[in-house]
């Protein structure tokens, strides 16, 4: 994640120009730094973007195609972005994540653009979506490693959890937002003006970006990666396996995620299907789940660090796969809700808190990497578990399958638990 070495005589740009230590942001709370606030909403701009582009580009796929056709185009991005995720890393790493993150929003948005523009001016069919599709998953695979490795030169390592909390009310915000935004842009001038709704969002982000001050990290001089490619991302793997807490942390997150994708996603649907509450039902329990994650969230943000955050990881992920396992068993519509505002309030706070002791334990100059692996688990494996699960449900019901996944997510609080390094991480003072 080093920042090139830059000539003596070549001093940086203020943008880039590193705080001298201790940096203030070590010492400001994360909520009432200007600097984190312009990153926290360049980061709601480009996800409300994303909301937006997903509604335009299924709406688009839908009139366009038939509804086979428009689900490969609404699934085409997610091909590179698995296969391309952990290059990603690297290139974060090598390039720096503030430079990374504004190349690939400028990518998306003049791509989104270019679509915008042309569903306007013609009707060209599925192939300029599909081929949208590909490109945003292919710069995904960059962005995504990218934004989770800034946050940790946005701010203080004691202000990593609190930010995680921030970044995790952003995302709720934009997932409840920016539905009704592309709906309002459809329905304003159809899949173009959502189209470009979203690359205005998109853009927004940039400039906010390039305003952000980026701190230098210790160790980034002398731990940047010096070899190919190939070399860097095989340090990065290395560093993730030798070490005490990355290598469980990750095993713990991918047992959790793994566990709780299936039930949560394909699987609900069925659960509302079999118990006759529709597609209201089902929307009521996806909401408790949101309100659940964003109180997960929300505490994190107040709080700003919990003691014993081992500890706690592996104790909220066993305590939520218990109400994984107990939502299929719901006997009717409102104490499925109540179990979904558990399950997403405790796997949420897991999850936030994971993320935050994944910052904070990684080496600087591998962040890129290590968080490229951590998303590949949860972006590119485990949505794999989705068609297991609906065929599971359909042989042996939601029951027995929900009690499997609970037990798969259970696993995951168990491995937080038992390995002593993990169990023992803290978050710092």
């Amino acid at each position: 994640m080093a920042e090139p070495r830059r000539a003596p005589a070549a001093p940086p740009s203020p943008s880039e120009e590193p705080d001298p230590a201790p940096s203030p942001a070590a010492t400001v709370q994360a909520h009432r730094d200007p600097n984190v606030r312009r990153w926290l909403t360049a980061y709601t701009c480009s996800m409300l973007g994303d909301s937006v582009y997903y509604l335009a580009l299924s709406w688009a796929a839908v009139r366009a195609g038939t509804a086979a056709q428009a689900g490969l185009v609404m699934s085409a991005s997610a091909l590179p972005r698995a296969v391309l995720m952990l290059g990603g890393g690297v290139i974060a790493d090598r390039l720096g994540p503030r430079r990374v993150v504004v190349g690939s929003d400028a990518m998306r948005c003049a791509a989104v653009l270019a679509v915008a523009a042309l569903l306007y001016l013609t009707s060209p069919g599925l192939w300029p979506l599909a081929l949208l599709a590909l490109v945003f998953g292919t710069v995904d695979a960059v962005f995504v490693p990218a934004v989770g490795a800034l946050p940790a030169r946005v701010t203080g390592k004691d202000q990593l959890a609190r930010v995680q909390g921030m970044r995790g009310l952003a995302i709720r915000f934009a997932s409840v937002v920016g539905a009704p935004l592309g709906g309002l842009g459809v329905a304003a001038g159809g899949a173009p003006a959502a189209f470009a709704l979203a690359g205005l969002l998109i853009a927004a982000s940039v400039p906010l970006l390039l305003s952000v001050r980026i701190r230098e990290l210790p160790g980034d001089e002398a731990d940047g990666p010096r070899g190919t490619a190939w070399a860097d991302l095989a340090a990065g793997l290395r560093h993730i396996r030798r070490h005490p807490v990355l290598a469980p942390l990750m095993l713990s997150i991918a047992l959790g995620d793994l566990g709780f994708v299936g039930p949560l996603n394909v699987g609900l649907t069925l659960l509302a299907d079999h118990r006759g509450w529709g597609a209201t039902g089902m929307g009521w329990v996806l909401a408790g789940f949101g309100v659940g994650a964003g109180a997960a969230s929300l505490l994190l943000t107040v709080r700003g660090r919990l003691p014993r955050a081992g500890l706690l990881c592996g104790a909220t992920l066993l305590a939520g796969s218990l109400a994984v396992g107990a939502l299929a068993f719901a006997p009717v519509l409102w104490a499925a809700v109540g179990t979904a505002l558990l399950v997403g309030l405790l796997t949420g706070l897991s999850g936030a808190l994971c993320g935050a002791v994944l910052q904070t334990q990684s080496e600087p100059a591998y962040l890129g990497r290590v968080t490229a692996v951590a998303s590949l688990i949860s972006l590119g494996l485990t949505p794999l578990s989705m068609p297991v699960a609906a065929a599971a449900i359909g042989l042996w019901g939601t029951g027995p399958v929900y009690l499997v996944s609970a037990c798969v997510c259970g696993l995951g609080g168990v491995v937080a638990l038992v390995v002593p390094a993990l169990r023992r991480a803290e978050l710092p003072h």
